[in-house]
C-alpha cells in the first residue's frame, strides 16, 4: 500500500463501490493483484536519473511527462542501481544498431516494484520493473523483453490501437442510436470488441517476430524469448490463489494472447535464424549483474510476509484469517480466501478527527448499512468501530480505526457470514498493533544473491535457504529457469531469496 497513493485517496474522499459490486470489486482487486505478473509486455506507458541515456534525446511533452509521473506513482518510483542500468545500456545499444530503425532513440526506466512487467510509449520512452530483471536468468531473456518493447515503438502499435480506441467509441454511440433491438445492439458491440481484441493479439505476434529478429541480430539467442514467456506463465501459476481462477485463462475479447501460444510463436520465429542453444546468453555478466537486487515488495512502501502485513514507514503490522492470500497494490491490501468464498480489503481514508467512526460508517460513503449493527469498540487501545451491511451475495463487516491522524479501513466480505467468519475478521482487527522500534529496523527487503553451487547442494538444500517465500521448491526452479526434472551440479550459479 503506496503511502504516497493513500495521501492522494484521503485528499479526494471519494465514495466507496455500492454493495452489490464491493465484493466483486474486493475480488476483482485481489485477482488483478495476483495476475499482474502474467504476460503483459504490452504496448502503453519514461525518463529519469536511472534512464539509459541515448545522444538522440526523447523528446518530452507535457502528456508524456503526465504519463511518465502516473507509472512512477503505480510502480513504486525509479530504481536505482548503477550496475543494471550499464547493463541495460548496453543491452539496448546493440539492439538498437541491430534493430530496422537504428535512428530511433530509446530511455529506459528501471522500476521500483516486484511486479513482472514492461511498456513502451510510442516516443521511445521503455520502463521495465526489478521484478522482471529478477524473473529473468539471462541477457537474451531481458533483450527479448526489451526489443519486443522496442517493436512495439517501430510498428506504431501504440498510435495504432488509440485509432481503435476511437473507432470503437463511434461505433458504440452509432449502437447506441440503433433502435430498440437488443440483441442486434449486442451484436455490433460484440463485433467491434472481437475485432479490436484480434487485432491487438495480432500486434502482440508481431512485436514478438520482430523482437526476436532483432535479439539475433543482435548476437543475443532468439529462444530467449520463448524462454521468458515460459518463465512468466509458470510465475503467474506460482502467484495464483490456489482453488481460485487461473489468471492465465484467457476468453476470445483478452487483448492480450495466451502464453503458450506466444511461447510456440516465438519458437518458430527463432527457428529463422539458429539452433537452440547456438547464440550469446550471457548469464554470467547478468547474474552478476542482478546479485543483490531488491526482490518482492519495497518494506518502504509495505509488504506482505505470509499472511501478515507490515508497513514499516507508518508503522503498523496486521494478520489476515487463516486461508487468505494477501497482495499489497498501490491503492489497499487486499486478500481473498482459498476457494474465493470470502475476501478482505484494507485501506485508509479520510474522516475529520470531529466526526466519531460510528458516524462515518453511517454517512453513506457504503449503502445497506446495518445501523442498528454500528458499534463503538477499542482496538489495542485504538478508537475503533464496527457495522455490518448486506448485498444480494455478499454480506459485510466493516471496520474502522483510528491510528493517529489516520483512520484505516477494514472491509471483509463473506458469501455466508457465520459467528466463525466474525471471529476470523475480528481477531484479524485484533491483530492490528504498531510496530516496535526493533521490528522497523530488522524489515529489510528481500534480495538476490548469486551463489555457486558447492558439492552436495541440491535444489531441495539451497530452496530452503531461501528467506521470505513460499513454495521454496517451485520458487527456486522458477528464479533459475528450471524446468521440474532438472538438476544441479557442483560450480553452478544460481540466484536465491535472502534477508
Amino acid at each position: 500500500m503506496d503511502a504516497r497513493a493513500d495521501q492522494t485517496r484521503k485528499q479526494q474522499g471519494r465514495r466507496l463501490t455500492p454493495v452489490p459490486q464491493l465484493a466483486a470489486a474486493l475480488l476483482a482487486a485481489a485477482l488483478l493483484a495476483a495476475c499482474g505478473d502474467t504476460i503483459r509486455l504490452q504496448s502503453a506507458p519514461p525518463q529519469t536519473a536511472a534512464a539509459a541515456k541515448f545522444p538522440k534525446p526523447v523528446v518530452q511533452t507535457p502528456a508524456n511527462e503526465r504519463e511518465h509521473e502516473r507509472i512512477l506513482a503505480s510502480y513504486g518510483g525509479v530504481y536505482t542501481d548503477p550496475r543494471l542500468e550499464a547493463l541495460i545500456n548496453k543491452t539496448v545499444e546493440r539492439l538498437v544498431a541491430a534493430s530496422e530503425r537504428p535512428d530511433l532513440s530509446y530511455k529506459v526506466t528501471i522500476l521500483n516494484s516486484g511486479a513482472v512487467n514492461a511498456f513502451a510509449l510510442p516516443t521511445g520512452q521503455l520502463y521495465v520493473t526489478r521484478g522482471l530483471i529478477a524473473l529473468a536468468s539471462d541477457t537474451s531473456e531481458l533483450s527479448s523483453v526489451l526489443s519486443h518493447e522496442m517493436a512495439h515503438v517501430i510498428a506504431k502499435h501504440a498510435a495504432i490501437r488509440e485509432d481503435q480506441a476511437r473507432q470503437a467509441a463511434l461505433v458504440t454511440r452509432v449502437v447506441a442510436d440503433m433502435g430498440d433491438d437488443p440483441d442486434l445492439t449486442a451484436l455490433a458491440l460484440a463485433k467491434t470488441k472481437l475485432t479490436m481484441a484480434s487485432f491487438s493479439r495480432s500486434q502482440e505476434f508481431e512485436a514478438d517476430a520482430i523482437g526476436v529478429g532483432i535479439s539475433a541480430r543482435a548476437k543475443f539467442d532468439p529462444y530467449g524469448a520463448s524462454r521468458f514467456l515460459t518463465a512468466m506463465e509458470r510465475n503467474a501459476e506460482l502467484k495464483a490463489p490456489r482453488a481460485m481462477i487461473d489468471p492465465r485463462s484467457r476468453d476470445f475479447l483478452s487483448s492480450h494472447p495466451a502464453t503458450p501460444e506466444r511461447v510456440q510463436n516465438a519458437q518458430a520465429a527463432a527457428r529463422q535464424y539458429t539452433a537452440p542453444q547456438t547464440s550469446e546468453r550471457d548469464r554470467d555478466d547478468y547474474l552478476s549483474a542482478i546479485d543483490s537486487i531488491v526482490y518482492g515488495e519495497d518494506p518502504s512502501e509495505g509488504f506482505v510476509r505470509g499472511r501478515r502485513f507490515l508497513h514499516p514507514k507508518l508503522g503498523f503490522t496486521f494478520q489476515a484469517p487463516e486461508g487468505f492470500t494477501l497482495e499489497n497494490t498501490a491503492q489497499a491490501v487486499v486478500g481473498v480466501r482459498e476457494g474465493g468464498t470470502q475476501a478482505m480489503r484494507f485501506d485508509v481514508v479520510r474522516v475529520p478527527s470531529e466526526q466519531s467512526l460510528g458516524d462515518y460508517l453511517n454517512s453513506g460513503w457504503m449503502e445497506n448499512v446495518d445501523k442498528a449493527s454500528t458499534e463503538d469498540v477499542t482496538i489495542n487501545g485504538f478508537p475503533a468501530a464496527t457495522a455490518t451491511a448486506r448485498g444480494d451475495q455478499w454480506q459485510f463487516r466493516v471496520y474502522a480505526l483510528r491510528f493517529g491522524s489516520d483512520v484505516y479501513r477494514f472491509i471483509f466480505a463473506a458469501r455466508q457470514r457465520s459467528g466463525e467468519t466474525d471471529r476470523s475478521f475480528r481477531d484479524t482487527v485484533n491483530s492490528f498493533r504498531r510496530l516496535s522500534l526493533a521490528e522497523i529496523q530488522d524489515a529489510r527487503p528481500l534480495r538476490i544473491k548469486v551463489i555457486n553451487v558447492q558439492p552436495g547442494d541440491t535444489v531441495e538444500s539451497l530452496s530452503h535457504r531461501m528467506a521470505g517465500v513460499d513454495r521454496q521448491v517451485e520458487r527456486f526452479r522458477l528464479l533459475n529457469g528450471l524446468d521440474a526434472h532438472a538438476t544441479i551440479k557442483a560450480r553452478d550459479r544460481v540466484k536465491i531469496v535472502v534477508d
